[in-house]
């Protein structure tokens, strides 16, 4: 069949189009975390006394080892053989979930592998905070309790042992941070029924705090 030339040109230009969103697509896929390091950092006590709150953040992106440092920290396996992990979390459920949230997408935190697992191709940082800095600061961390892991127990003490385990988690993020020269804050000002719904979250999980990290803005 003759194709005109007039429906060739349409044809093309609409491929065209298409084609950077289909790109896009393809290179939302899983990112490999360079094996943390382990031997860095400022000793304990002082980065104790560096630990602290900011709300002024560089929109500069983290390169990836620090991104890689950052996660082993707040919840990465210590213990391959037994898979725990550098938080503790009651009966081991391990149930927080971490989402991080860039410029690129939201991506999952997956301890096992040390690796982000694509979640949604969008930036959504904007929504994860009532703050003006969370759509500048290049990541922003989204705990999730997930209660299908948290068997027998009673909902208040759902709710209980999940912020004490979020707790322990966004410490680490702080220490971490101090001890990298990075800035933080943790956050409970979060419109957490349009984010989960934003997130696609289950009806199981639940967001608790948010924490977002970046470069100080000087």
């Amino acid at each position: 069949m003759k194709i005109s030339r007039k429906k060739y040109i349409l044809i093309v230009l609409t491929v065209l189009l298409a084609l950077p969103a289909w790109i896009g697509a393809q290179e939302f896929k899983a990112i490999d975390l360079p094996a943390p390091q382990k031997e860095t950092g400022k000793p304990l006590m002082q980065t104790l006394n560096d630990r602290h709150s900011t709300r002024h953040f560089s929109s500069e992106k983290l390169p990836a080892q620090m991104l890689s440092n950052l996660l082993w920290a707040a919840f990465g396996i210590n213990r391959p053989d037994s898979g725990k992990r550098t938080a503790p979390s009651a009966m081991n459920w391990q149930e927080i979930d971490i989402y991080v949230a860039t410029a690129e997408g939201l991506y999952l935190y997956n301890a096992a592998e040390h690796q982000l697992d694509p979640v949604l191709a969008k930036d959504i940082r904007a929504e994860t905070g009532m703050q003006g800095f969370v759509d500048e600061a290049p990541i922003n961390l989204i705990y999730v309790a997930d209660y299908s892991k948290m068997s027998g127990a009673a909902e208040d003490r759902k709710r209980f042992y999940a912020a004490a385990d979020t707790g322990f988690i966004s410490q680490n993020v702080y220490l971490y941070c101090a001890s990298a020269g990075l800035a933080t804050v943790v956050r409970g000002s979060v419109d957490r029924s349009r984010l989960a719904k934003t997130m696609n979250l289950r009806a199981e999980q639940h967001i608790t705090l948010a924490q977002t990290v970046g470069f100080p803005d000087d």
